[in-house]
C-alpha cells in the first residue's frame, strides 16, 4: 500500500513538474513575442491589413512645334462603394437622391443604382463597383453627390485613379511618338520619343496607404496621399503637324496605289536639322497601312542610285574626275570579271560627261568612273566616304538606329567588283535618315547637321533644357564641290533628260536624285526580284528650306517600280503643299539696325505696359501653350478645350481684367 501511494506521488510530481515547465515555456514564448519579436509581428500584421501602394505620376505631354498635343496623359477614375462604413440612417436618407444623381450622369435608370447599393448594403460589400473610366470632371461631380459628399468614412466613397496615354492625332506619327512600358522589376522598354526621352516624361512616383478589406481588394485610407506624385516634364518636339499630315497622306496614297509593302518619308529643316515630319507605314495582311516600324531610323538597306551623289562627291573631292570628264557607257552594258553592270536604258547613253551620267543615272558610267580611278588604291575611295561620316551612326536618342555598312578592302564580302558595285549603291547600306542627312549637308553647302526631334524640355512655361543645333561635320566637301553637285541635282528635275523631270513644275523648284535598288538580286528567279524605290533631295533648289527623302519598299512591279514614278510624286506633293502653306515674309535683320538707346527705351516701355495691363488680350491664332502662359500670368483662370491653336476665346479682347476671372479657350 505504501509502495502504491509512493508511486502515485512520484507520478503526480512528474506531471506537476511537466506542467510547470510547460507554463514557463509558454510564458517565455509570450514574453519573447511581446517584447523581443513584437515589432516583427506587428509589422507582419500591419502588412497583411495595411500596405503602401505607389501612385503613378502624370506623364509629361509631348507637343508639336506649335503647341499641339502629340501625346498626353489622361487620368481615369473608378468609383466604388464601401457599404459597411455608412450608417443605416445616412444610407436610408441618401440612397434615392444618390441613385438619381448617378442615373443622370451615367445614363442607367435610378432603379438600377438603388438595387446595386441595397445589395451591397445587405451583403456588407466593402468594394462594390459603381462606375469605371470617368474623366476628371465626372470624378469631381461624383464627389459632390448625396452621401458620397460625406467622404470615404461616412459616405463610403472609394476613388481609384489610373493614368492612360492618349494620342490626339491618332495614328499620324504614332511610331515616331512611340511608347514606354515598365515591367514589375522596374525595367523600361519602348520605342520612339516616348522611350528616348522617358527620363524627362516619367515624373516621380507618389505613395498612398491602403487597407485590405477582402481577398485581393485594397481600400485607400483617407483622402490624402502619403507622398504626392510629381508630374513629368513636357517635351516640345520639332514636328510640324501641318507638314506631318501632308507627308503622311502623300505616302499613304502612293503605298496604296502601288500596293507596296512599306515606306517612309522624312522632312527636315535644312539649316537646323529639325525633323518636321517623319512617317512610317507598313502593310497588313488585309492590305491596310499603319505605323508598324520606324523604318526611317531603323532600316538600313542598299540605297541604290541615291548613293551616286556620295560617289560623285568623293571623286570630285579626290580630283580623279571633273563633271566634264567623258565616260563611255559601253552601250549600257559593262562587264567586270564575271559580272555585268547594266543601265536601265537599253543601248546605253554613248559617251557622256560625268555630270550628265549623274543626271541620267547611268550605272555603267559610275561603275567605270569609280573602279578605274580607284582600283589601284581602293582604300582612298573608302577613306573618302568615311571622312564624310557615311560609316557612322547618327547617334540618335531614339533606340534601334540601323548600322550603316561601308566595307573596307580586306573586310568580309570585299571583292574585285566591290568598287563598281558601291559606286551605284550596292554592297553598302544606310537608313533613310542617314541618306537624308548627307543630302541635307549638300543643301547646306557641305555642313552636316545632326537630325533633331526635340526642341526643349518644359515645366509649364519654364524651360528646363534646350536642344540646339548640333554640327556633325563642318564640311563633308568643299564649297566648290557642293556648288557643282547642287546644280546637277537641280538638273535631274529641270532638264528634260533628267530622271526626275516628270516631277518638274514651273511654280516651285526642287532638286534631288532618283533611286531604284533591286532586292533579292542574287536569286536567279525573276519572280523573287523586288525593288526599293527612292527619291532624296531638297526644296527650293535655291536657298533650300527643307530636305526630304521618300523610300518605298517592294511596290507591285506590274504597276511600277522606278524611283521617279513611285517615290518622286510623294516628294513633289510634300514640296508643293508646303510651298502653298508657307507665307512669304519680308524679314529685317534687327541685329544690323539695332540701337541700344532704342532697345532700352523699348524694354522700359514693355515693362511698364505689362505692369499696367488692365484688359484681356486677343490670343486667337496663338498656340495653346503660349496663350495659357500669357493669360495665367495676368491672373486669369484658363480652361482649354481641344489642342492646337486658339480658335475662340470666351472672354472678348478689351474686357477689363477685373471682370475676367475665368476664360475658356477653344483650340483648333
Amino acid at each position: 500500500m505504501a509502495v502504491t501511494e509512493k508511486s502515485i506521488l512520484t507520478r503526480l510530481y512528474v506531471v506537476t513538474a511537466f506542467m510547470f515547465l510547460f507554463a514557463v515555456a509558454v510564458l517565455f514564448k509570450l514574453v519573447n513575442i511581446q517584447f523581443v519579436q513584437g515589432e516583427k509581428y506587428k509589422a507582419l500584421a500591419m502588412e497583411r491589413t495595411e500596405k503602401m501602394f505607389t501612385i503613378a505620376p502624370n506623364r509629361g505631354n509631348l507637343y508639336s512645334d506649335d503647341g499641339s498635343l502629340l501625346a498626353t496623359s489622361v487620368s481615369r477614375y473608378t468609383i466604388r462603394f464601401d457599404a459597411v462604413t455608412v450608417s443605416d440612417e445616412d444610407f436610408r436618407k441618401n440612397i434615392v437622391p444618390l441613385s438619381n444623381s448617378l442615373s443622370k450622369m451615367l445614363g442607367k435608370p435610378s432603379s438600377h443604382y438603388q438595387k446595386l447599393l441595397r445589395k451591397a448594403k445587405v451583403n456588407k460589400n466593402r468594394y462594390a463597383l459603381i462606375a469605371r473610366n470617368l474623366d476628371y470632371s465626372e470624378y469631381i461631380t461624383v464627389k459632390d453627390f448625396p452621401l458620397f459628399n460625406k467622404g470615404p468614412y461616412k459616405g463610403g466613397l472609394i476613388i481609384e485613379q489610373k493614368t492612360v496615354r492618349e494620342h490626339p492625332l491618332g495614328k499620324i506619327a504614332e511610331r515616331s511618338v512611340g511608347y514606354e512600358n515598365v515591367d514589375e522589376n522596374g525595367y523600361y522598354s519602348g520605342v520612339g520619343l516616348e522611350r528616348a526621352y522617358g527620363e524627362y516624361l516619367r515624373g516621380v512616383q507618389g505613395k498612398r496607404l491602403k487597407q485590405k478589406i477582402a481577398k485581393g481588394q485594397w481600400k485607400p485610407i483617407g483622402w490624402e496621399n502619403i507622398v504626392e506624385p510629381k508630374d513629368g516634364y513636357d517635351l516640345v518636339s520639332t514636328i510640324d503637324i501641318n507638314i506631318q499630315d501632308i507627308a503622311h497622306h502623300a505616302l499613304l496614297g502612293q503605298l496604296e496605289h502601288y500596293k507596296a509593302d512599306h515606306g517612309t518619308v522624312i522632312v527636315m529643316e535644312t539649316e537646323t536639322g529639325e525633323v518636321k515630319a517623319i512617317s512610317n507605314l507598313g502593310r497588313t495582311e488585309a492590305g491596310k497601312y499603319y505605323e508598324r516600324l520606324n523604318y526611317a531610323v531603323g532600316e538600313a538597306s542598299e540605297p541604290g542610285s541615291t548613293f551616286k551623289l556620295m560617289s560623285l562627291v568623293a571623286a570630285l573631292e579626290d580630283k580623279v574626275i571633273d563633271t566634264s570628264t567623258v565616260i563611255d557607257t559601253e552601250k549600257g552594258r559593262w562587264k567586270i570579271y564575271d559580272r555585268t553592270v547594266k543601265d536601265s536604258k537599253w543601248g546605253g547613253y554613248g559617251k557622256i560627261s560625268a555630270g550628265h551620267a549623274f543626271e541620267v543615272s547611268s550605272n555603267t558610267a559610275f561603275a567605270k568612273m569609280i573602279h578605274n580611278n580607284y582600283k589601284n588604291d581602293p582604300e582612298k575611295f573608302v577613306n573618302r566616304l568615311m571622312s564624310m561620316n557615311l560609316n557612322k551612326k547618327l547617334d540618335l536618342p531614339i533606340k534601334g538606329e540601323g548600322e550603316p555598312v561601308i566595307r573596307f578592302p580586306g573586310d568580309k564580302g570585299w571583292s574585285g567588283i566591290s568598287l563598281a558595285w558601291m559606286s551605284h549603291g550596292y554592297e553598302v547600306a544606310m537608313t533613310p535618315l542617314q541618306v537624308l542627312t548627307f543630302y541635307n549637308a549638300i543643301a547646306n553647302d557641305g555642313e552636316m547637321v545632326k537630325p533633331r526631334l526635340i526642341k526643349e524640355v518644359k515645366e509649364w512655361d519654364r524651360t528646363i533644357e534646350k536642344f540646339e543645333k548640333e554640327v556633325i561635320n563642318e564640311s563633308v566637301c568643299s564649297k566648290e564641290t557642293a556648288a557643282k553637285v547642287q546644280q546637277l541635282l537641280k538638273n535631274v528635275v529641270e532638264k528634260k533628260y533628267g530622271t526626275g523631270h516628270g516631277l518638274y513644275s514651273p511654280n516651285f523648284s526642287m532638286a534631288g536624285k532618283t533611286g531604284t535598288a533591286q532586292k533579292n538580286y542574287v536569286s536567279k528567279d525573276p519572280d523573287k526580284l523586288r525593288y526599293i524605290s527612292s527619291f532624296a533631295g531638297y526644296f527650293p533648289a535655291e536657298n533650300p528650306k527643307y530636305s526630304c527623302i521618300v523610300v518605298i519598299h517592294e511596290p507591285d512591279k506590274s504597276v511600277g517600280y522606278y524611283g521617279a514614278d513611285v517615290s518622286g510624286p510623294v516628294f513633289k506633293s510634300v514640296a508643293q503643299k508646303v510651298y502653298a502653306t508657307s507665307p512669304l515674309v519680308d524679314e529685317i535683320d534687327m541685329e544690323k539696325v539695332k540701337d541700344q538707346r532704342l532697345d532700352k527705351s523699348y524694354q522700359r516701355y514693355y515693362a511698364e505696359a505689362q505692369k499696367n495691363y488692365k484688359q484681356v488680350p486677343n490670343v486667337k491664332g496663338m498656340s495653346g501653350m503660349d496663350a495659357i502662359s500669357i493669360l495665367e500670368n495676368l491672373g486669369i483662370e484658363v480652361e482649354v478645350r481641344g489642342n492646337g491653336k486658339v480658335k475662340r476665346q470666351s472672354v472678348s479682347q478689351g474686357t477689363n481684367l477685373k471682370d475676367a476671372k475665368k476664360i475658356t479657350l477653344e483650340l483648333s
